[in-house]
């Protein structure tokens, strides 16, 4: 398990936040999945952009 603080994500068409700590149940992420342990294929729950135009963000 990682000591490394939670980070959270940001879709850069909605602007819908993935926030690891949080996690997202109703897409099947349990809290504290790492952006990294997410699939490629993933896509914004949103608004359907592909994960790798998520930006990480700094709340």
């Amino acid at each position: 398990m990682s000591d490394e603080p939670y980070k959270s994500w940001q879709c850069r068409t909605c602007g819908y936040i993935y926030d690891e700590g949080k996690g997202d149940p109703d897409e099947g992420l349990a809290p504290g999945t790492r952006w990294a342990a997410i699939p490629d294929d993933w896509i914004c729950p949103e608004c359907g952009t592909p994960k790798g135009d998520f930006d990480m963000v700094e709340l």
